[in-house]
């Protein structure tokens, strides 16, 4: 999936949304996540550079992935 152009975010993980005025924070590793999205890198290659720059198994980035996702759809932050 793919996060809505008009989606600011800044590099300590802070996301605004202009079309309904909400914010939203978030951790560093949310803040390098919205950047890979936003620079238009797939799902796969996202979670394979994760894979590869952190101790992390494949099935808790998975789960962690999939709540990333959900969190993001629920805040109307992601094209579907």
């Amino acid at each position: 999936m793919k996060l809505k152009s008009n989606i600011a975010t800044s590099e300590n993980g802070f996301i605004f949304n202009p079309a309904t005025g909400d914010s939203f924070s978030g951790n560093n590793m949310a803040a390098q996540l919205l950047e890979a999205m936003k620079s238009g890198k797939t799902d796969a290659e996202i979670r394979q550079e994760i894979l590869n720059r952190f101790d992390v198994s494949e099935n808790q980035f998975d789960r962690d992935w999939d709540n990333w996702m959900l969190q993001l759809k629920e805040a109307n932050l992601l094209e579907i």
